[in-house]
């Protein structure tokens, strides 16, 4: 049976005039000029989707992409330009911290204020107001101004009352980055009991992990353009090649690792590097399970770890190496050359190799850095000749994580 479509955009815009000075903006709010003083920016430019009852939706892009655009004429925040906005079902939504509570009001107050925004009567409010107080879990402070509260309660109490008022539809923005990791796992624990119930959620967030494993589609804008949608790591792997400037919709599946990798690939520029450099580490990517050069990988999948070394003198045997650290700057895991009994023998000056590392993705989903090491012995004694501390970082994108850094990969039998 075909699903019920809650939200349906066709062709949406939004443009916003930009004036050189406000004397302009007033000579035509005036009517005093006929000459146009205006420049058209489009935030948003013929935008079409549509959701479907029970489905958990995201939408990702770089910065100024119209991300939270499309959101705040979904919810009624912003008026479009031109364009269908169709919306089946009761919404709530959290967008910009802050947005619909007074801050002179008590927590409380703004329960009750944003609950009568929505459409409940007081009775229902009351009804609902344990469930919110004990999901903000933010004590006496329920009872104090708004203005006086943190940013991590204020967004406590601004999900509470958004969640537990039984939206059919739940509209977020970014909001659960304020959190604490463990009011984080809560709500992503009520977007769970949400898609159970067979609620629809629509949420934007630079949180790839988060991204892979709760959508069941994710929409990619660019420059206020639908690219594409799909797979959370289709449009995620896609996502990572507009921050690199890439054109995602040019690239194949196939594509030809390119001669300077790390002109294709996300780098950082803030790389610590040391060493005497008797060996460099000149050129260093990723390769995905299809051979293309991304900074996301897919828990499960093969992929190569690729470094170019160029010799400036004659080296015995140098060791070359990788490591993953997680964000925190805790290692991981890594190997290198030597652990893995693979001999690089007597490299000439001027030389270079390449040393391709392939391995499956083990680590549970979310964000890496990775480094890379050139090491050996020179007369006699331990030498580095080349290091990159957090050369780059790697995503990895999961459906299923699991306890700690590793996946197990366990097998489960139950027998009754």
């Amino acid at each position: 049976m075909e699903k019920k479509k809650v939200i349906q955009i066709q062709n949406l815009s939004k443009m916003y005039k930009l004036y050189d000075r406000p004397s302009d903006r007033l000579k035509e709010s005036l009517g005093l000029s006929r000459k146009k003083r205006y420049k058209e920016h489009y935030a948003l430019r013929n935008v079409s989707f549509d959701i479907e009852e029970g489905e958990c939706v995201g939408i990702i892009g770089t910065n100024g992409s119209g991300k939270s655009t499309i959101l705040k004429i979904i919810t009624g925040v912003l008026s479009k330009t031109e364009g269908d906005v169709k919306v089946d079902g009761r919404i709530s939504a959290l967008l910009e911290l802050g947005a619909g509570f007074n801050m002179e009001y008590t927590g409380l107050e703004n329960v009750y204020l944003n609950g009568t925004m929505i459409g409940f009567s007081e009775k229902e409010i009351d009804q609902r107001l344990d469930a919110i107080l004990e999901f903000a879990d933010i004590g006496d402070f329920i009872h104090q101004p708004v203005k006086m509260y943190s940013s991590g309660m204020f967004v406590r109490l601004a999900f509470a009352v958004a969640i537990n008022i039984d939206p059919e539809i739940l509209i977020v923005d970014e909001a659960l980055s304020v959190g604490d990791v463990f009011f984080q796992a809560k709500c992503y624990h009520k977007f769970e009991e949400f898609k159970e119930q067979g609620k629809t959620i629509l949420f934007v967030s630079h949180d790839l992990g988060s991204i892979a494993k709760y959508c069941d589609r994710v929409i990619l804008l660019n420059k206020g353009v639908k690219l594409d949608e799909g797979t959370p790591k289709a449009m995620v792997d896609m996502y990572k090649q507009l921050l690199v400037n890439q054109d995602p919709v040019k690239q194949t599946s196939q594509e030809t690792v390119q001669e300077n990798w790390r002109e294709g690939f996300q780098v950082n520029p803030d790389t610590l590097e040391y060493g005497e450099k008797q060996a460099e580490i000149i050129d260093y990517t990723v390769l995905d399970e299809n051979g293309r050069q991304s900074n996301t990988i897919e828990k499960g999948t093969t992929f190569q770890i690729k470094m170019k070394v160029h010799f400036h003198e004659d080296i015995q045997e140098p060791i070359m190496a990788f490591t993953f650290k997680n964000v925190q700057g805790t290692e991981i895991t890594g190997t290198n050359t030597m652990y893995e009994k693979v001999s690089v023998k007597h490299p000439e000056a001027g030389k270079e190799c390449i040393v391709t590392f392939t391995q499956k993705m083990n680590l549970q989903g979310g964000e890496y850095l990775l480094s890379f090491g050139c090491t050996g012995y020179r007369d006699g004694d331990f030498t580095v000749f080349h290091r990159l501390y957090d050369a780059c970082s790697i995503t990895v994108i999961s459906t299923k994580n699991t306890v700690g850094f590793y996946d197990m990969n366990s097998r489960v039998s139950v027998t009754q």
